[in-house]
């Protein structure tokens, strides 16, 4: 059975993820027990994703012949002691994240 997890907004309010289980533990199944509060907000656990999408467009556009288009798709995974982190396969992420970022042409 898997977990839930409650990520406060930033904003106001929460979001409440469904994580796996942590392994070699075990919850009781009482009602106050079934959503684990996390440290940190829904944003601030994506920020290290979003910094490492930002590293990785910064690569492909310092290439000398850089692409006209460069597109990111990665699972992320929701934890409720590491936050967000980048799923080792697609199929695992808790959801899927495509950034696409289309050269801007100069005019001449």
């Amino acid at each position: 059975m898997n977990d839930l997890a409650r990520f406060p907004l930033e904003g106001g309010g929460s979001v409440i993820v469904e994580i796996d289980p942590v392994r070699g533990t075990s919850r009781i199944s009482r009602r106050d027990d079934l959503i684990e509060d996390t440290k940190g907000s829904f944003e601030a656990a994506l920020a290290n994703v979003r910094d490492a999408a930002a590293a990785a467009l910064d690569t492909f556009r310092s290439m000398t012949k850089g692409p006209d288009e460069v597109e990111l798709k990665f699972g992320v995974k929701l934890t409720a002691q590491a936050g967000a982190v980048i799923a080792k396969t697609g199929l695992e992420g808790n959801f899927e994240v495509k950034l696409k970022w289309v050269r801007e042409t100069e005019d001449t």
